[in-house]
């Protein structure tokens, strides 16, 4: 008989939500969650499972007057008292638990002013956060936009330390992504175990690493044609406009159907895992 291996749930935490769950995120002491959805976020006991603790409530009491939602939230890794959360409106509120019990009130905010030279119809949506993850130091976090990773210091609330384009390129094509739904796309970020590298998804099942010591990045490929073991993933260039050189794909020949929004980074090695569709891709470094 061929091995099946199914799984089975230890304990199902129900009844808390009313909306799709975006982020599950364990606290480092061990015995806590959170559970984030578009309005609220609860705190649960690993060992309660048929109750749970409302810590963020943004939900207005007239639904009609709803400006933002919640995208991401995350524990601090280290400081069990402390969480973020991300909004569709591009802010990340940094959240104390000893604080107060509902923290709707927050520490800290974190938020780029816009550019008014770069406003457009499409700022808002694309300035929604898809995505932050604390740094494993906890000292620094990464917050995904739709065109861009920012790298946010905690002791700095007014602008990122860094930030990197992911696909500057399609700044010209929001029209189009706009009516085939792709900016509402939510992709993830990560950091790699030494915090110094960061990778995330982008279209035509290119990924993105960047180096924040060298300011170097790279665009890989995760496709079936590409899978066989031990080859070396070669770098992929998109060319925006102009002459189109050898090794270049152009911006009009991308598919936008072939998406990779999960991608996650092994703690301590350099093994890193993209979903593309369907398919999951594991990469690991030439030995």
């Amino acid at each position: 008989m061929e091995l099946m291996v199914e799984a089975s749930p230890r304990r199902i935490f129900a009844n808390a939500h009313t909306y799709h769950i975006n982020s599950i995120s364990v606290n480092s002491d061990g015995e806590t969650y959170i559970s984030a959805d578009d309005l609220r976020i609860n705190l649960w006991s690993l060992g309660i499972t048929d109750q749970s603790f409302n810590i963020v409530d943004i939900k207005p009491a007239n639904m009609e007057e709803l400006t933002e939602v919640i995208t991401a939230a995350e524990f601090h890794p280290k400081e069990c008292n402390t969480f973020v959360y991300s909004s569709s409106k591009g802010t990340i509120r940094l959240c104390d638990m000893r604080a107060q019990a509902l923290c709707d009130q927050h520490a800290k905010i974190f938020e780029e002013p816009e550019d008014p030279s770069n406003r457009s119809f499409f700022s808002e949506i694309i300035s929604s956060i898809s995505d932050v993850r604390f740094s494993h130091s906890g000292r620094y976090m990464i917050s995904r936009d739709y065109l861009s990773v920012k790298v946010w210091d905690l002791h700095m609330d007014t602008k990122p330390v860094e930030t990197f384009q992911v696909h500057e390129y399609l700044r010209s094509k929001l029209c189009s992504l706009y009516e085939n739904d792709c900016i509402f796309d939510k992709f993830e970020c990560v950091w790699n175990g030494t915090d110094n590298a960061i990778m995330t998804g982008s279209y035509n099942n290119f990924f993105r690493m960047f180096d924040r010591n060298t300011k170097r990045d790279i665009t890989l490929e995760a496709s079936r044609e590409n899978a066989k073991p031990k080859q070396v993933l070669k770098p992929r260039r998109v060319c925006a406009g102009g002459k189109r050189k050898k090794d270049e794909i152009s911006v009009d020949s991308l598919d936008f159907n072939k998406k990779i929004l999960h991608t996650a980074w092994h703690p301590s090695e350099n093994i890193i895992a993209v979903a593309a569709t369907n398919n999951l891709y594991i990469f690991t470094d030439k030995q």
